[in-house]
């Protein structure tokens, strides 16, 4: 049996010279995510959330475009926003960025003064995010909004203080906002 101390020695002796050969040979320690750090949202969340009023949720949520989330409920939610400002036809909402969605966000970033680059991000969410209307809890444990579009609205929802955000679209109703699955 090796004593406590005599372990240490073997361990400096061998482990820091072995980690100096990794390093100087590029190997290093894979390192992974969580899923919801994995999101691709700003706040590492997989859902679009929010606290308190409504008004402001949108300000920090991650990127949605034609290589990332292409196919997930953030791009369906992005695709009813085009719709209820008249970009897009209720047929075009199936939670795919495509190049009908990209074509219809650029449209839509430069008719709002935005650098239309077809990827909804930050900015594009925030300036989104101003058309939100917020009308506040319900007695159902809920807070309901909605996006007042030029030609449309959209409703949503999430839990009354905090929570995951719900959306609905002119073909389905209460579709969670996720970044990571579509089901639109």
């Amino acid at each position: 049996m090796f004593s406590q101390s005599l372990r240490r020695r073997v361990l400096r002796r061998v482990g820091v010279p072995a980690a100096a050969v990794a390093l100087a040979l590029g190997l290093g320690v894979v390192v992974t995510t969580t899923p919801a750090a994995a999101s691709g949202s700003f706040t590492g969340r997989a859902y679009i959330y929010g606290e308190g009023s409504l008004i402001g949720d949108l300000d920090d949520e991650g990127v949605v475009n034609v290589a990332t989330h292409r196919s997930s409920n953030v791009t369906c939610l992005w695709q009813t926003i085009l719709w209820a400002d008249g970009y897009l036809p209720a047929s075009a909402i199936d939670g795919v960025f495509g190049d009908q969605t990209h074509a219809a966000t650029v449209r839509w970033q430069r008719g709002r003064g935005l650098t239309g680059d077809g990827s909804v991000g930050r900015q594009t969410f925030a300036k989104a995010g101003q058309k939100l209307r917020d009308d506040g809890p319900s007695n159902d444990g809920h807070r309901y909004g909605i996006y007042d579009g030029s030609r449309h609205y959209l409703g949503i929802r999430r839990p009354t203080t905090r929570g995951n955000w719900m959306f609905d679209t002119p073909h389905d109703y209460n579709i969670p906002a996720a970044y990571n699955r579509k089901t639109c």
